[in-house]
């Protein structure tokens, strides 16, 4: 969208120094890196006193363009600065309205357009005059498997020490939401003592998520052929539907087994090969390896097929009305057998 790529931490590092632009577009799928800028903004820019005249919080589905445009050209009182910082500003109609106060915008004015869980026409020429006068910021959501790589980076960054297995646990359990995740760690830098190592056991005490009964330890069941320990975490998930919804589960063992038919064809086997091309943390490559010596390249095929079956049948295709407890009683079944 922009004319240049420029980072969030790039952003903070102008706003820490005071050097402000008259507007900011903050867009994308990504809502944390939007309220993360946006948050500094309002607590920094002004002080305490400066804020109750010149702070001005617009919500988009309250407000119009005529109301921001309006907002952005009163003059600061007894301050350099006013910010008006429009939040959801998706909702809000008529955008090329904007392209008129653009064209000169107040240098006294910081406006801030939060526009999240998508990105406006780049075509557009308010957008493109943001570009020139301002900054626009596009925030991506991490892929999947970025996502134990950011849980690691943003731990260390708040002096928490997690282990591997642990990082795991969090990126499986909270998927890529990093404002759900940065709560979780922040929780538990404020309940666990300065320099404890995280770990699973630590994880399910003070977030809930369960060490013994997740995606992973049926994985590792499976791979021992642990029909036993397999049959009972199936039951746990069918108990506790809204922690781990068959869909879900069946997403993450999809994924697996695909990544476990790429490991097949790779010449390359090293650790660091193996997590690069594939796309996972170093720390599981041991488990395709072993998986590959149960799970030979035909079986595999074969597995992928019963997981894309069970996932059809339990959105209606073929089912004579088993429920997702019997259903994934039934693909155990048929990958260990």
């Amino acid at each position: 969208m922009a004319k240049k790529t420029i980072t969030y931490e790039q952003i903070l590092s102008d706003l820490k120094q005071k050097q402000y632009a008259p507007v900011y577009l903050l867009t994308g799928e990504e809502a944390y890196y939007i309220d993360l800028i946006s948050d500094f903004i309002q607590n920094n820019v002004l002080d305490e006193m400066e804020r109750e005249f010149n702070l001005t919080v617009l919500y988009g589905k309250d407000t119009d363009i005529s109301s921001v445009i309006n907002a952005a050209k009163r003059y600061p009182m007894m301050s350099n600065y006013q910010v008006v910082i429009v939040k959801e500003a998706q909702h809000i109609k008529a955008w090329d309205n904007l392209a008129y106060y653009l064209q000169k915008p107040l240098n006294s004015t910081i406006l801030v357009l939060c526009y999240k869980y998508g990105v406006p026409d780049k075509r557009k020429k308010w957008v493109l005059d943001i570009d020139k006068a301002g900054v626009v910021f596009e925030s991506q959501k991490l892929r999947d498997y970025e996502t134990a790589g950011w849980i690691a980076q943003y731990a260390k960054s708040k002096n928490i020490q997690l282990d591997e297995k642990a990082t795991a646990l969090l990126a499986e359990f909270l998927g890529s939401d990093l404002s759900k995740i940065a709560n979780e760690l922040n929780k538990l830098a404020l309940t666990i003592a300065a320099g404890t190592r995280i770990t699973p056991d630590i994880i399910e005490k003070n977030i809930g998520i369960s060490k013994d009964y997740n995606v992973f330890e049926l994985q590792a069941a499976l791979i021992n052929r642990d029909v036993l320990k397999a049959n009972r975490i199936i039951r746990y998930f069918a108990d506790n539907k809204k922690n781990n919804p068959l869909v879900l589960v069946l997403g993450q063992l999809f994924n697996f087994f695909s990544n476990l038919m790429l490991y097949h064809y790779l010449n390359d086997k090293s650790q660091m090969t193996v997590a690069s091309e594939l796309k996972i943390n170093p720390y599981f490559v041991k488990d395709y390896a072993k998986a590959a010596r149960i799970f030979g390249a035909w079986k595999t095929m074969n597995i992928i097929s019963h997981i894309r079956e069970t996932d059809a049948r339990s959105k209606g295709v073929e089912n004579s009305g088993a429920d997702d407890g019997d259903l994934m009683k039934e693909l155990i079944y048929r990958i260990l057998h």
